[in-house]
């Protein structure tokens, strides 16, 4: 794909980065489409997601899905 961004979230502690890892882990390529898809790699206490587009729409789009993804796994999990 021709557009990348990479989302790199630091947590307080692996144990956090893992909680948030293991709730979005369900959607990894539940959501993909033939525009956009991502990967998640956890070192530790942070957590790396790598989204690839076919286009900066589709880019975009898939950038603030996962942020707010990530976001409500955060909230859910009352990490900040």
């Amino acid at each position: 794909m021709a557009h990348e961004a990479v989302l790199s979230f630091s947590y307080d502690s692996p144990e956090q980065a893992a909680r948030v890892a293991d709730s979005i882990d369900p959607e990894l390529g539940a959501i993909d489409d033939d525009r956009s898809s991502v990967r998640s790699t956890r070192d530790g206490a942070d957590l790396e997601l790598l989204v690839e587009a076919r286009d900066p729409v589709a880019l975009r789009a898939a950038v603030n899905t996962w942020c707010s993804l990530v976001s409500v796994a955060e909230s859910a999990g009352q990490i900040e």
